[in-house]
Parts: C-alpha cells; sequence; structure tokens
C-alpha cells in the first residue's frame, strides 16, 4: 500500500495504528538512513530488512518518505539511488516470493516516486489520505481533548467548522496551545518551589473557550503556509456604499460556500469565478477581503506581478500549485489582484510569450479537466479591456462586477465608517461633505477625513475635535479621482460587457482609451 498526502494528515499514524492492530512484527525504514557511502551497502540492508520480516511474517515493512530512498531514475544523478530503486523492485516483485509481508510506504510527494513501483505486484493500492473535512476535524479533536477538562462553553462543531484545511497534527498543536493558555492563567497561583501542585488546585483547572480562541491565532493550517494570508478583520459593515455590487458578490461568493444546499435545490452550478472592475479606490480589494472574511474560508491572494519568474515553467507552476492548495484546503477563495498584468490579451505583446503561457494557465485551471471543488476565484482589475477575452466568459470568470463610484448616500456611509474613531465637532455636516465630494471614491474620501484630522492637529498641537472648516480645508487638498473621461471610459467597458463577452477582441483601441 502506498499512503499519500499533505503533511501531518497521518499516514505514519495509520501505519502504525495496522501494525499494532493486527499483532504483526513492525519494521520501520526511515529513507535517509539506509543510503550508504560504501558500494552496495544500502542495497543490503534493505535485503537484510526485508529477510528479517520474512523469517518473523506475519510481518509490516513501513518505508517513510518514500520519495527520499525510490525516487524517478530519470531524474536522479547519484547512482545509489537507481540501485536501492532497482533492489525494492526486485524485493517486492521478484523471483522469490514474499510470503506475509506487507509493505506500506508513506510520502507526501506521490509523484516523485519512481512509476515502476506504482503498479499492481508493487504497490498495489494508492491511498490518498487527504485534509479532514468538518466531521473528520471534529474526531480528530474529540480524540486530542478527551483527557482535557474543557469548560462548558467549548463547542467542537464549532471549532471543527472554524478550522478550514486543519490537518490531525495541526488540530493537535491547536489542543496544546490552548492546554497551555489555560496552564499560563493559573501559573501565578503554582508555587514553583514545591514539589507538586496542589489537587485543589488541579480540579479548579480548565480549558476555555478563549483559550482555544487564543490557540487558533497562533496555529497556521500548515497545507497553506507558504500562501495563507492573514486577513484583518473586515466586515460588510466596513464596505460603505457599493450596494448592488455587494449584493451580486454576495449571491456568486457567500452564498455557495455557505449555503450550497440553495444551489442543490435549484440544480444548477455555483459560478466560478467573480471580476470586479473598476475605477482605482472604489474598494475592489476591500470587498475581496469581507467576502472572505465573511464566509469564513481560506482566502490566497495573488499579486499578479508576483507569479511571473524569467525561468520557463515556473510561472505556469506557481499557478498550478496555487490551485493545487487551494483545491486541498477548500472551501478557499483565490484573489487575483491586478488581473491585467497577469492575463493580459494574447497575441498583443511582442518578446516571451510568459502572459500568453500564463493566460493558458488559468483557462485551464478554471474551466479544466479538473474539478475545482469548492474554490471560488475572485479578479479585480482597473483595466478590463487588457484582460484576454476567453477568461470573461460564462464558465471562467462568471460574474463581471462593476464597483463604480459611490453615490451621496454611498458617499456619506464610508466618511461615517471612517470618522467613527474620530472625535467630530458639533458643526459637522457629513451629509454636507457627501454632497460636496462628487467623484470622490472610498480612497479619496478615506484621504479628506486623515487630512481633515491633520489639519486640525496643524492649526493646534492639543486639538481634540475636527471641525467643518477642516474638512473644507481638506477637500481643497485631495483631488478626486474620477473625471469625466475615466467616467466614459468605464460606462463604455460596462455597456460592452453587458452587450456581448465576445466582441471585445479589441476593445481597448474602440473604446480610444490610451
Amino acid at each position: 500500500m502506498l499512503l499519500h498526502g499533505p503533511p501531518g494528515t497521518g499516514k505514519t499514524l495509520l501505519a502504525k495504528a495496522v501494525a499494532n492492530e493486527t499483532s504483526a512484527s513492525f519494521f520501520s525504514i526511515a529513507g535517509p538512513e539506509i543510503i550508504s557511502k560504501y558500494y552496495g551497502e544500502s542495497e543490503q540492508q534493505l535485503r537484510e530488512i526485508f529477510e528479517d520480516a520474512k523469517d518473523e511474517s506475519p510481518a509490516i515493512v513501513f518505508i517513510d518518505e518514500l520519495d527520499s530512498i525510490a525516487p524517478k531514475r530519470e531524474d536522479v544523478t547519484g547512482e545509489v539511488e537507481r540501485r536501492v530503486v532497482a533492489q525494492l523492485l526486485t524485493m517486492m516483485d521478484g523471483l522469490d516470493s514474499r510470503g506475509q509481508v506487507i509493505v506500506i510506504g508513506a510520502t507526501n510527494r506521490v509523484d516523485s516516486v519512481d512509476p515502476a513501483l506504482r503498479r499492481p505486484g508493487r504497490f498495489d493500492r494508492e491511498i490518498e489520505i487527504g485534509v479532514p473535512d468538518e466531521t473528520g476535524r471534529k474526531e480528530v479533536l474529540q480524540i486530542h481533548s478527551r483527557g482535557m477538562p474543557l469548560s462548558d462553553d467549548i463547542d467542537l462543531d464549532h471549532l471543527a467548522a472554524e478550522t478550514h484545511g486543519f490537518v490531525g497534527a495541526d488540530i493537535e498543536s491547536l489542543s496544546k496551545e490552548a492546554a497551555m493558555k489555560a496552564l499560563r492563567r493559573y501559573l501565578p497561583e503554582i508555587d514553583l518551589d514545591e514539589e507538586e501542585v496542589p489537587p485543589s488546585l488541579i480540579d479548579r483547572m480548565i480549558v476555555k473557550r478563549e483559550d482555544f480562541r487564543g490557540a487558533l491565532n497562533e496555529v497556521e493550517p500548515s497545507a497553506m503556509r507558504e500562501v495563507l494570508v492573514e486577513l484583518p478583520k473586515i466586515t460588510w459593515d466596513d464596505v460603505g456604499g457599493l450596494t448592488d455590487p455587494k449584493q451580486q458578490v454576495q449571491e456568486a461568493v457567500e452564498w455557495p460556500l455557505s449555503t450550497p444546499e440553495k444551489f442543490e435545490r435549484m440544480g444548477v452550478e455555483a459560478p466560478k469565478g467573480v471580476l470586479l472592475y473598476g475605477p482605482p479606490g472604489t474598494g475592489k480589494t476591500l470587498m475581496a477581503k469581507a467576502v472572505a472574511n465573511e464566509t469564513n474560508a481560506n482566502f490566497i491572494s495573488v499579486r499578479g506581478p508576483q507569479l511571473l519568474s524569467k525561468w520557463v515553467g515556473e510561472s505556469e507552476k506557481a499557478i498550478r500549485q496555487t490551485f493545487r492548495k487551494a483545491r486541498q484546503v477548500s472551501p478557499t477563495i483565490i484573489f487575483f489582484d491586478e488581473l491585467d498584468s497577469l492575463a493580459p490579451s494574447r497575441g498583443e505583446q511582442s518578446g516571451t510569450n510568459v502572459s500568453e503561457r500564463v493566460v493558458n494557465q488559468l483557462l485551464t485551471e478554471l474551466d479544466g479537466l479538473e474539478e475545482m471543488g469548492e474554490v471560488m476565484v475572485i479578479g479585480a482589475t482597473n483595466r478590463p479591456d487588457m484582460i484576454d477575452p476567453a477568461l470573461i466568459r460564462s464558465g471562467r470568470f462568471d460574474r463581471l462586477v462593476m464597483v463604480g463610484a459611490p453615490d451621496q448616500g454611498g458617499r456619506e456611509q464610508i466618511l461615517d465608517i471612517h470618522t467613527g474613531n474620530t472625535p467630530l465637532a458639533p458643526d459637522v455636516s457629513l451629509r454636507e461633505v457627501a454632497e460636496i465630494t462628487d467623484g470622490y471614491v472610498g480612497s479619496d474620501l478615506e484621504s479628506i477625513c486623515r487630512e481633515a484630522a491633520i489639519e486640525a492637529l496643524r492649526e493646534d498641537d492639543d486639538a481634540d475635535e475636527v471641525e467643518m472648516r477642516h474638512f473644507r480645508q481638506a477637500i481643497e487638498a485631495v483631488r478626486p479621482t474620477i473625471t469625466d473621461d475615466l467616467m466614459n471610459y468605464y460606462e463604455s467597458v460596462e455597456e460592452e460587457f453587458r452587450g456581448s463577452s465576445s466582441a471585445n477582441v479589441d476593445r481597448g483601441n474602440r473604446l480610444g482609451f490610451q
């Protein structure tokens, strides 16, 4: 049997459990241990282990980190690894019968194992030990907390729902960390000079809900360590105005992840991707953060230019790995910021065609043979005319959401959010500020609030409130993002998207946007 899956899912643990339950002799081979610098010694050690197992059969030979001793022979330069692979092949399927000896291999890089080993007669069964789902996480939590005195306010169902992407090792670490936090609470009452802790104190020690909450902030899912983004706690309340775009994003992203039964009941599939486009500073990235936070999903942020590499194939590999990780720890939201830099129209660039290959890789990931599972893709751009037309057809980025300039009511909401912690004088009317800031987007309004506070401090170092005249001075200092030309451009793009997504071969030139 070949057990494969992400690190920490319990492959070695499973092999140990099998050996214990069957009362078989257990021989463990740690991959690198048997590799020797002397000619023929590595193979001899392998033979000896198999001979000992045969003598003490029924036996289980467990090879941990199989990829380290049996890599693909065409990829390795060393002669030792090739001979070890050949020896392993003959031991598992040679002329001598093996008797009652079962070989279990474990690896988290199954594609690196020599293909000759992965056929019936050698590793007959390949079992993927994946990231546990919610039910599995609850069972693992019950195992690791069964000896812990838990308070009544701890709900393991809720904890299991909150730990997306956690493997068994992460949940074990989470339980230990929560117990340590509980211990730190009782530490002042323990006299460290005494030999033992009083039984009365031990009886009072319990692990509370806030201990697990604190531990959750410190333990990350290991399968996501390189790509996980720590999200600021942004909710829909922090997104002012934009009522219509908010509604569209909630329908396309939140509903499928939070209440998938709605879509099942109607017999339809959820959209695969949402493209947010609009002028700079309107809150596209903020919206993606809010939706990731509200759905309680894992969030992978991909900054377009970061993925591009000068080495052939590296950029495409980065996209493949991002989607693979997202599938492993679903439900996940992948957020592509500045999508136009990553997926420009093909056929328009000169020089290397890295972008073209990246677009092709993105197309196959979004709409290829592999199922997306519970993975949602959100893209954000302020140059929608530059994005390859094949990406913005139905089945890839299904929803095209225009995030435009806020209306007066929206501007008032945004000002209200940004002045939440600012002491305002009685003469300040946010409604009046909203009326005179036509053409200002969310980031401009944030700048106005900040500038007004700085104006107040500039006048008087000890100022403790911001007055209306400070807001007027700030409005003069901050330039609005939205101009008539820019608005016309986005309106024509929106019109074109609404009319037909396939008619945008040379959209940028026809719109006269230089």
